[in-house]
């Protein structure tokens, strides 16, 4: 047989099937390395739909698993928080349940940047003030932010949350007292522009 024909009818390699979101979020060392997160980032940047499978792994029981699905989902959200808009009445579900300490911070960061009405600001806040209790000098630091970014949105809650904040930029963790004056000089420098539903970009990563 010539062997150009023998090249001809050597078989087609098969593509390789495209990776699980769940897959590439599943790949870490223990439960707190970042593994693949942001690579996962940037695909859900890229292809918004791709979200839900995200979103799907924040109730997988591999732990591991579930902080990096909200870490991929607070980084791809940082400049673009459009993207949790479809998903607020199930990160909000989940906050009363979330355990794991990376878990935490992350829902505490992203679940401000939704829009929410009055009433959801006012439950968010609630459970973010619970988690100032919270061992973890991070999630305690995170839960700051979030209230930070409610009572952006609700002007109702702007008393209290300042007041919460001054107290813990003077007796917190010294991440919380810097984080803590930070959040202030922002919330006090123009109070008058803090308004009801207009969520606005947090800085935790700065």
């Amino acid at each position: 047989m010539p062997k150009s024909t023998e090249k001809r009818l050597k078989p087609t390699p098969r593509s390789r099937k495209p990776e699980s979101i769940r897959s590439m979020l599943a790949t870490g060392t223990h439960r707190l390395d970042i593994g693949r997160v942001r690579e996962v980032a940037a695909l859900i940047q890229s292809h918004p739909r791709k979200a839900r499978a995200v979103v799907e792994c924040l109730f997988d029981p591999d732990p591991g698993t579930a902080n990096r699905a909200a870490d991929a989902l607070e980084r791809a959200s940082y400049h673009h928080p459009s993207l949790l808009a479809p998903w607020k009445d199930v990160l909000l579900g989940l906050l009363p349940d979330a355990e794991h300490n990376k878990l935490r911070w992350n829902l505490a960061l992203m679940t401000a940047r939704i829009e929410l009405t009055p009433p959801e600001c006012r439950r968010l806040a609630s459970i973010l003030n619970s988690w100032l209790d919270d061992k973890s000098s991070i999630v305690k630091t995170a839960a700051m932010h979030g209230l930070a970014g409610v009572a952006r949105q609700d002007a109702s809650l702007l008393p209290e949350v300042l007041d919460i904040l001054r107290i813990l930029s003077r007796s917190g963790t010294p991440a919380m007292r810097a984080r803590g004056r930070i959040l202030l000089k922002k919330l006090e420098a123009s109070p008058d522009r803090t308004q009801r539903n207009r969520p606005q970009r947090d800085d935790l990563r700065a």
